[in-house]
This record gives structure tokens, C-alpha cells and sequence, in this order.
């Protein structure tokens, strides 16, 4: 464990984050506690994923509006953005496996909801409004704690695998759900892909309650006490390694990852697609990022550098898919902005819990995902808007370019802090443009 505010990251100047050893790709599995963590949570991410789409589709059908979807979303993310470090100070201050214990089996409740509402015919637009803001609520503390509680579970060594394979599980069952979800709602309707999402998280639940707490990893909780959240708030200011990747990951989550507004907007009125086409997109996307999580959990170390240069690239595709002539090309870019954007994610989220004392961990992770997914109540029914008013594809490239600045500036800034400059040059008989370390002041004396 570290013990201080520095242990664990690399100086500025020097933005590399390495864990002590390069090890395999799958070997936070080797711990019993986190297999059952990540059993349980492919199960319930697939039903997530069934309920996300099946959401979307819902809402577009009963309104006919992208700005709806928007607000959806919006809805969903608003509490993470008014109470998002809040639920990190809980996340410290409590047991995070009891706190998962209540938060999953509340967000489950959530999922039944719905597919009661549903299949009784008497869903309105306002109801999924109002069940995606509680699952909202829900998940102020359910992500810090599920977040922070990696470390627990696998211990430092092993934690920017374990992150990495978090991701990978995630997009895993991506790949699976919109495809089921297409399947249910074009074949017996929408609520019965409510309901296996409700019923799905009982796995979780009971991979909870099967983990042996004597193989846990301790960490330090906060103890009850005044000024925590502005603690955490200080703690991350006086950090430029965290604030500049969490403001990296919070321009992109925004304004770069509105995919439900743009692949139902794509579907319906660009390519004219139904429900299972619209899986199928979604699908694609899974595709490229679980090939980037687990490409990410082979990396040894975490380069800021490559936040930076992922989140460009990133921003390009989202441009290049925006101006995609036919839907096939439409459809093959998701794959590399789907990796592409894995990788920002993972990278972001790895050097950011490697960087923080364990003690500030849950509101450092609350503030990081505050500012990721706590973002999307102002970019989504923005960019909505933009897509409902001037077209799909001008509100798809309003977001990539909006990453693409993020990432030049942001890059530009953490260039000046390790003391960095842009070279242009040649390697291997190729045009090269890099960051080199400045000449020293005596240096730049004696040349003159």
C-alpha cells in the first residue's frame, strides 16, 4: 500500500505510471474473491446492456425525438454530477462490500420496475425518466464503491490488471447484450429485456455474499469527520498527474461518448435501420472495446502520453465516421473508436487509482467519474439538440472535434508541466512529430 500522497505515480515531468511487473493478461483471476466479482458482474453488465439499448429504443419509439434520448441519458447522469462527491466520502468512510450489497440489489429493483411498467402496457415516457434518475441516484455511491473496491479485492500489484479486466468485462458483455436486446424487442417486445436486466443482478449479489473477507486486502477507511470532500477536492488540485487526465476524460465523456444519441439517430434517419441493425452497431463498438481492454491489460505501465494521443485519435475517427459516405464504412469505424476510446478510459481510470493514496481513493475515483459520466447531463442534450436541429452527422462530429481540442490542449499543457516540446523530424525514413525533453537552460546558454 502506499503511504503517501506521491507513492505510486511517477513525477510529472517523468508521466509514467508502471506497475511491478508486467505479468499476464488474465492474472487478477488467480484470486478467488475477484473471480466470483467478475462473474457476477458479467452477468449484470449483460443484462445493463440489455436494458441500455432496449432504454433507447423505448424512449425513441414513445417520442420520436434524439433530444429525448438525450434527456434520458441526462436524466440518468444528472446525480452523479450534483452528488457525485458525496458518494465518494460514503465510499471511504463505509465498508465497500456492504455498500455494493445494498447498491446492487436497489439498482435491480430499478430493472423490475420498469419491466413491470412495460409489460403491462403502461409505460410513458416519464417513467423511464423517472427510473432512470433513481438508477442515477443509486450509482452516486455504487461507483466509487465498486471502483475503490478493486484494490481490495486484488491488492496493489495486481490493480491496473484487475482495472483493465473490468473493462474487458464490460465490453464482453456488450457484445452480447444489444445483440439479445435486438433479438427481444423485434421479437416479444421490449419489457422482457427490462426484466432479465432486473433479474440479472442477483449474480452479483450473490458473488458478494460468497467472498471470503479474510482474503481481502485492508485499507485504511476515512474516519467520520468535517471537511472530507474539500479535503479530496485539495488533495486532487495539488496533483497536475490527476487533474489533467480526470479534465482529459471529462471533455471526452461530455461530448465525445453521446453514442446513444448518434447510433439512434444514424439508424433511424441517416441509414433508415431498425431495432436489430441498431444492435448490431452497438455490438461492433463492443467489439473494438474489449479488443482494447485487453490489449490494455498486456501493458506493464501507464504513459499519460498515451492518454493524450488515444484521445486525438479518438476525436478523428468520431469525425471520419460523421462524414462516412455508406453504412458500411459507418459500421467498420465503430470497431477502432470503440478500442480507441477503451483505451482512453482504461488508461485515464488506471492512472489516476495508481496515483492516489488508498485512503482518498473513493473520492478521488467519485470526482474522476463525476466529471466522466457526471458530464453527460450537459453534453447530451446538447449534442441531442444539435443532432435533432442540423443532422446526425454534424452532431457526431461536433463531438469528435470537441475531444480532438481537448486532447491538443490538454496535451500542450501537460507538455509545459514535464517540461516537454513538440520535435518534428524523421524515423525509420518516416515524418515523426513527438514530445522531446527541453534543452537544459546551460545547455540553450552555451549554444547561443
Amino acid at each position: 500500500m502506499s503511504t503517501g500522497p506521491g507513492a505510486d505515480s511517477a513525477p510529472v515531468h517523468q508521466p509514467t505510471l508502471k506497475t511491478r511487473g508486467r505479468g499476464e493478461t488474465f492474472s487478477s483471476l488467480s484470486i478467488r474473491n475477484y473471480r466470483l466479482f467478475f462473474t457476477g458482474a458479467i452477468v449484470s453488465n449483460t443484462g445493463t446492456w440489455m436494458a441500455r439499448i432496449t432504454q433507447d429504443w423505448l424512449v425513441l419509439s414513445l417520442t420520436g425525438s434524439a433530444a429525448a434520448v438525450g434527456i434520458t441519458t441526462a436524466l440518468q447522469f444528472l446525480p452523479m454530477l450534483l452528488f457525485g462527491l458525496y458518494g465518494g466520502v460514503i465510499a471511504d468512510r463505509y465498508p465497500k462490500r456492504r455498500l455494493l450489497l445494498v447498491s446492487q440489489a436497489a439498482l435491480g429493483l430499478c430493472g423490475l420496475a420498469l419491466a413491470a411498467l412495460t409489460l403491462s402496457g403502461q409505460v410513458q415516457v416519464w417513467h423511464v425518466y423517472l427510473i432512470a434518475f433513481l438508477l442515477g441516484m443509486v450509482t452516486v455511491v455504487d461507483n466509487p464503491a465498486r471502483q475503490s473496491f478493486v484494490s481490495e479485492l486484488v491488492g496493489p500489484d495486481r490493480l491496473r490488471n484487475a482495472v483493465s479486466l473490468n473493462s474487458a468485462n464490460f465490453q464482453s458483455a456488450r457484445l452480447i447484450g444489444p445483440a439479445v436486446a435486438g433479438v427481444l424487442i423485434a421479437g416479444i417486445g421490449s419489457g422482457w429485456a427490462f426484466l432479465v436486466n432486473g433479474l440479472s443482478f442477483l449474480a452479483p449479489l450473490a458473488a458478494l455474499w460468497l467472498m471470503r473477507t479474510s482474503e481481502l486486502h485492508k485499507v485504511e477507511r476515512a474516519p467520520r469527520g468535517k471537511g472530507q470532500l474539500r479535503e479530496g477536492l485539495r488533495y486532487v488540485a495539488g496533483r497536475p498527474d490527476l487533474i489533467w487526465p480526470i479534465a482529459l476524460v471529462g471533455f471526452i465523456g461530455t461530448f465525445g461518448f453521446n453514442f446513444p444519441i448518434w447510433l439512434t439517430a444514424f439508424s433511424e434517419e441517416v441509414f433508415h435501420v431498425g431495432a436489430g441493425t441498431y444492435g448490431f452497431l452497438n455490438t461492433l463498438m463492443a467489439a473494438g472495446s474489449l479488443a482494447g481492454a485487453l490489449l490494455a491489460a498486456r501493458r506493464g505501465s501507464t504513459r499519460l502520453r498515451m492518454l493524450v494521443i488515444a484521445a486525438g485519435v479518438f476525436g478523428v475517427l468520431e469525425i471520419a465516421s460523421a462524414l462516412s459516405p455508406s453504412f458500411w464504412l459507418f459500421a467498420l469505424l465503430l470497431v477502432p473508436i470503440g478500442m480507441i476510446g477503451l483505451t482512453v478510459n482504461v488508461t485515464a481510470n488506471s492512472a489516476v487509482q495508481m496515483a492516489t493514496d488508498p485512503v482518498m481513493r473513493g473520492r478521488v475515483m467519485s470526482l474522476y467519474m463525476m466529471v466522466f459520466a457526471g458530464g453527460t447531463p450537459i453534453g447530451a442534450p446538447l449534442l441531442g439538440w444539435v443532432t435533432d436541429t442540423y443532422g446526425a452527422r454534424a452532431g457526431f462530429a461536433t463531438g469528435g472535434l470537441v475531444s480532438l481540442t481537448a486532447a491538443a490542449v490538454i496535451g500542450l499543457v501537460l507538455a509545459r508541466i514535464g517540461n516537454l516540446k513538440l520535435a518534428m523530424g524523421w524515423r525509420h525514413g518516416h515524418p515523426s512529430l513527438r514530445f522531446v525533453p527541453r534543452a537544459a537552460p546551460e545547455r540553450l546558454a552555451t549554444a547561443a
